[in-house]
């Protein structure tokens, strides 16, 4: 019996299927100083993860034996270390940082497969390390590592995650958590906001990514009752920046004042206490803030 004309075309199409698009893979940069290493006590984070009354919030962590539960469909690279999101991408190894619930927020919200890469040091200025060059003066070194690191791990991306064979990267948004030596030093918290602007303009261009999204997390040590004057000042250059018309819809403020539970105490206020309620609470507040930059739909 012969086949009708258009199915017997339609299976020789078949026979003949073209291959499907490379799947992408999400990547986003997270830069910064100390707090975007990461501070929080994972000790803390597991009590807060395993208790009864806080296990609505925290208990995605870990799994029914309390056992930590990484995510195999968001990657993380930290200065060379690299795996499944979890614990102990930070210094000391001994704590966790905004990464965590960041990446949480972000795998939950998107289809593709995600990579966070970290890229942060404590002690780091903007103003002198992080310079970046369309600022004028010396251009900062570590500005230059933010390009160094990303095309190191994307150009041996099979070999840190040999389950990306075949994925096409796509650098989908920036997180900035950074300021506190800018802060503490006048001269540098009075050129901040042209210097973070500048920053967001030089990194677009650097990546040829024009509308790349971009979260300024707010620092924020000094909790909601902040009364120093160039801490003020800092996060309202932090603000005015995020505020900025050229930036409409693109560059997003993540505000970090309201985490700053004081109790227990792990390390200084500079570091938000160490509190593992504290820094998850940023990770969340980074990662609303990037949704509200991506495409709707996603």
């Amino acid at each position: 019996m012969r086949l009708p004309y258009a199915l017997a075309l339609l299976l020789v199409c078949a026979s003949f299927a073209l291959p499907q698009a490379p799947k992408t893979l999400k990547v986003f940069l997270l830069v910064g100083q100390s707090n975007m290493q990461g501070k929080g006590k994972i000790e803390h984070l597991h009590a807060l993860a395993t208790a009864a009354k806080t296990r609505a919030t925290y208990g995605h962590l870990v799994d029914d034996q309390g056992e930590w539960k990484p995510r195999d469909d968001v990657w993380i690279w930290y200065m060379g270390k690299t795996g499944e999101l979890d614990v102990g991408f930070a210094s000391p190894a001994d704590r966790f940082g905004p990464e965590l619930q960041f990446g949480h927020v972000v795998g939950d919200a998107l289809d593709e497969q995600v990579l966070l890469i970290k890229i942060a040091w404590g002690g780091k200025s903007l103003a002198v390390d992080f310079r970046p060059p369309s600022a004028g003066g010396e251009r900062g070194p570590y500005y230059d590592e933010i390009f160094t690191h990303t095309k190191a791990v994307l150009d041996e991306l099979e070999t840190h995650f040999p389950k990306a064979k075949g994925m096409r990267p796509e650098i989908a948004g920036l997180i900035w958590f950074q300021g506190w030596n800018d802060r503490v030093n006048q001269e540098h918290n009075d050129e901040y906001g042209s210097n973070l602007a500048h920053l967001i303009r030089d990194v677009r261009a650097e990546f040829e990514l024009p509308k790349l999204p971009f979260v300024i997390g707010e620092s924020g040590q000094g909790g909601p009752e902040e009364k120093h004057p160039r801490a003020l000042s800092l996060m309202r250059h932090q603000a005015d920046v995020a505020a900025l018309k050229e930036f409409k819809g693109t560059v997003r403020l993540a505000r970090t004042t309201h985490c700053y539970a004081a109790e227990p105490r792990h390390d200084g206020g500079y570091h938000f206490f160490g509190n593992a309620a504290n820094f998850f609470g940023i990770g969340q507040s980074l990662g609303d803030a990037l949704l509200e930059l991506l495409p709707r739909g996603r």
